[in-house]
């Protein structure tokens, strides 16, 4: 009688554990990335009544006589199944499809979850705001940028830090140059001054105007020292290049009209006209059609060395002669982020399949273009259609070099990618209209950090006010060979035992890991409906075994009313 009494009493137990487990897993139905735990039970020591025996010549054998001394809780072990996966709408939610865990840290140990409700603490580490325990990183990702700082493996998001301006180095160019269009009037290419020139009063310069008269002159003139020097030099419509040695001598009764007569001289007094208008030096050709002519204007003080005079930067080429132009226009970036809209021109020369691309203008603090940095020649195409790289008997690169007044010590060098000789990936030259157009540049202004997003692999991406992203920090997965065998601390924290095997680092879609998705969250793994089925199986086995003591006192009873 006395093993059904302890029989039942093992039974109670066993099922008040079956309960207890249960209710834990229903309590925490909605706990973000809960593993519900299953219970076992086993049979405990069977004491042998009387031994089995073996057959002989006579008989045969007998089974053994063992009477069970009841039930006992054999395991407890969590479910480490896949939750489901809901979306949060918060960035910083992370969840993880499939295997691996979250590291956090305390500053002295590490613990292991599936729970990523993160958020960004006041020194900007990404941090669970329930514990403050700090999300851990893998890898150099963001160091280069200064997000993250080498050998500290906690996430910084850092939204108290700005990227500065980077300039435009490239710009990449693609379309169509036709190869058989042309303007009902063959254009004339014509110059004008970057700036206007003034008088004292306010008014533009004209040609009578004297050059001391100009508000861009200042000093005089002294009786004793030589004249002050202007220089013109550039390139004349045929491409021969001016190189002026002589100046032209600039005294008090200098007039606006000696510098456009001498400008003339040195492109060739039969190939332009140079005029003012509006205060602008303006140098037209004399005939329609491709043309290189180009110019540039400097001055040397006179010997006492009061004098100076401001001189436009560069021309523009307000028009490009040719048959057939195409024009395109993007924005650039100086190395303090300042914005610059540039203007170009692709313009068909004399020779077939062979196209110049030219600066026209740019906008903003300029302090020089040269003629030599401001033309790219011999874009040359094959008779396919397809760009055929540059010609090599000019050797010219494709780039243009311009000078902005804040750095003058530095001039900013753009190159134009035309694609990839021999394939259609940049610009062509078939028998469609002209459709050449600047697809962007890599520069950029000044910015600082708005919004952070994640990506499958767990790299935590930066969106800046600038529009630039920037990878910022790769979060660290942990992978264990049993993670089953996980002991759970708390707050939805593991750390490793005896059982489990050591963390591996690694990080999302490497070496097995699952993938992350950000903006959501895991939610808990146990069913309700399973749950409850526990609940009442656990509430059956409990009542059978409590009626197994009722009935085993009740026969107890019995035999003490016979004693009596």
């Amino acid at each position: 009688m006395s093993f059904a009494l302890s029989a039942g009493v093992t039974g109670l137990q066993a099922h008040q554990q079956m309960l207890d487990v249960a209710g834990n897993n229903l309590a925490n139905v909605n706990t973000t990335g809960f593993k519900a735990s299953r219970i076992t039970f086993s049979e405990l020591l069977s004491q042998t009544i009387k031994k089995a025996s073996q057959p002989t010549s006579t008989v045969g054998g007998t089974n053994p006589q063992q009477i069970g001394s009841g039930v006992g809780v054999s395991g407890i072990s969590p479910n480490m199944t896949q939750g489901n996966i809901v979306n949060t709408g918060n960035s910083l939610d992370l969840a993880i499809e499939g295997e691996g865990y979250f590291v956090l840290s305390d500053g002295s140990s590490n613990v292991y979850t599936r729970a990523g409700a993160f958020a960004v603490d006041a020194d900007s580490n990404l941090v669970d705001p329930s514990t403050g325990y700090l999300v851990q990183r893998i890898g150099s990702v963001g160091e280069s940028d200064g997000f993250q700082t080498g050998g500290d493996s906690n996430v910084k998001v850092p939204y108290d830090v700005a990227i500065a301006a980077s300039a435009t180095s490239e710009v990449v160019l693609a379309g169509n140059l036709s190869s058989s269009d042309t303007f009902d009037t063959t254009q004339t290419q014509r110059l004008s001054s970057n700036i206007a020139l003034t008088t004292s009063s306010g008014t533009a310069a004209d040609s009578t105007t004297l050059v001391s008269a100009l508000d861009q002159f200042s000093g005089s003139f002294g009786t004793t020292d030589t004249d002050g020097k202007l220089y013109v030099t550039g390139y004349q419509p045929d491409g021969t290049a001016v190189a002026d040695t002589t100046g032209l001598d600039v005294s008090a009764t200098t007039t606006l009209g000696d510098v456009l007569s001498y400008i003339e001289s040195q492109l060739g007094a039969s190939n332009v006209t140079a005029s003012v208008s509006n205060g602008k030096i303006v140098v037209t050709d004399d005939t329609a059609g491709y043309s290189r002519s180009d110019i540039s204007v400097s001055y040397t003080s006179s010997s006492d060395g009061t004098d100076s005079l401001t001189l436009p930067a560069y021309f523009e080429l307000s028009t490009v002669g040719g048959e057939e132009v195409q024009n395109v226009n993007i924005t650039v970036y100086d190395n303090l982020g300042g914005t610059h809209t540039l203007s170009g021109a692709f313009v068909r020369t004399d020779t077939a399949n062979t196209w110049d691309m030219v600066l026209t203008s740019i906008t903003g603090d300029v302090s020089a273009i040269t003629p030599d940095n401001r033309r790219i020649e011999g874009i040359e195409f094959g008779t396919d259609g397809s760009y055929a790289g540059l010609d090599t008997t000019t050797g010219d690169t494709a780039e243009f070099v311009v000078t902005f007044a804040h750095d003058a010590s530095n001039p900013q060098t753009i190159s134009m990618s035309l694609g990839t000789a021999g394939q259609l990936n940049g610009l062509t030259q078939f028998a469609a209209d002209s459709t050449a157009v600047a697809q962007e540049q890599n520069g950029y202004e000044a910015g600082r950090l708005s919004t952070v997003s994640i990506d499958n692999s767990g790299t935590l991406i930066g969106t800046f006010s600038n529009g630039i992203k920037k990878e910022i920090a790769t979060i660290q997965i942990a992978l264990f060979q049993n993670a089953s065998g996980l002991e759970g601390v708390g707050s939805g924290y593991f750390i490793p035992s005896a059982n489990s095997g050591e963390a591996v680092a690694t990080q999302a879609m490497t070496g097995g890991a699952g993938t992350i998705h950000g903006g959501s969250l895991e939610k808990s793994n146990a069913d309700v409906a399973s749950e409850f089925v526990s609940m009442i199986q656990a509430q059956n086995g409990f009542q059978a075994n409590a009626r197994t003591i009722t009935v085993a006192n009740d026969i107890l009873n019995e035999l003490t009313g016979l004693i009596r």
